[in-house]
């Protein structure tokens, strides 16, 4: 089983080595630039052996310090170096090959359900496609790289090309008479694995069509209760608006029971006011404009 592992490990298909090139960190392009290796993000840049520049430099150093030199007098050739190397990456932890007949276990299986991968989307910029070849999960700190590779490989049967992580430190939270401190629940280690084999995270929401976003929200509703929280709220305040006998409910009449009745309200009567005082106005202006013999007046 695990020496399939390692020989699908070895021989990733074309697509998963193009997104391995297309998902390499702006600051190694950049300094593979100056040295003069340039190749096109939808193309690999892994020699035909299937080295990566980083590993071929690796495999150059070794080489050129003796590293490699067999018993027959012989290098090991890139192939033969690469195929060791994946074969280390996809070793299983605890057990180690004494001889060519068997394996002797030498530790014992530790199984650490403390430790939460969470898998997240990946970071894509605007404009470019999806990268079905690399997954993102954020991992606690005191998690390593061979970790990393050794839970997905051991738990789900994962193969990876590469692994590459930072760490992200929550701001400083100041706390009433405290000294300043960090949110330890917002600080975590982000981890960026290559893929054998591709995955398609699910399509955020705002990217579903109509009725498929309706069709999750409804289940989201209704398995997970999502939206909940907000009708047992409705309901709270619709109590407090029983009757004191509780025979009945205080809802208000027809007349304000909506906006746009009392909006008619507020304008009808703003309506009669402006013509009273109109009224009076014309009143006082006839007045004015009477004789004083009309009036009576001496």
């Amino acid at each position: 089983m695990f020496a399939t592992l390692r020989r699908l490990y070895a021989t990733i298909p074309d697509a998963a080595a193009a997104a391995r090139t297309a998902s390499t960190p702006r600051a190694v392009r950049l300094r593979r630039a100056k040295q003069g290796i340039e190749v096109d993000p939808q193309e690999s840049d892994a020699t035909p052996e299937g080295l990566t520049p980083s590993e071929f430099a690796r495999y150059q150093r070794a080489l050129a310090k003796g590293e490699l030199l067999q018993a027959d007098g012989t290098n090991l050739t890139e192939a033969q170096w690469l195929e060791r190397l994946d074969s280390r990456r996809s070793r299983v932890r605890g057990i180690k090959a004494v001889s060519t007949d068997g394996e002797k276990v030498v530790g014992q299986k530790i199984y650490l359900p403390n430790i939460i991968f969470k898998m997240v989307r990946n970071h894509t910029l605007p404009g470019q496609p999806y990268n079905p070849y690399e997954a993102t999960f954020r991992v606690p700190q005191s998690v390593t790289k061979t970790d990393i590779r050794s839970y997905l490989l051991a738990v789900y049967g994962v193969q990876t090309t590469y692994i590459r992580t930072d760490n992200y430190q929550s701001p400083l939270r100041r706390g009433r008479g405290l000294p300043a401190s960090t949110v330890p629940d917002r600080t975590y280690k982000r981890a960026v694995v290559g893929l054998v084999e591709p995955f398609y995270y699910p399509l955020a929401e705002e990217d579903m069509p109509r009725q498929e976003r309706e069709a999750r929200q409804k289940w989201l509703q209704e398995r997970l209760l999502v939206g909940k929280r907000d009708v047992d709220r409705q309901l709270y305040f619709l109590r407090f608006t029983r009757s004191v006998d509780g025979k009945g409910w205080k809802w208000r009449t027809g007349a304000t029971a909506s906006r746009g009745n009392i909006l008619r309200l507020i304008a009808e009567r703003r309506a009669a006011r402006e013509q009273t005082v109109e009224d009076v106005k014309a009143r006082i202006r006839e007045d004015r404009a009477k004789t004083p013999a009309e009036t009576g007046a001496v």
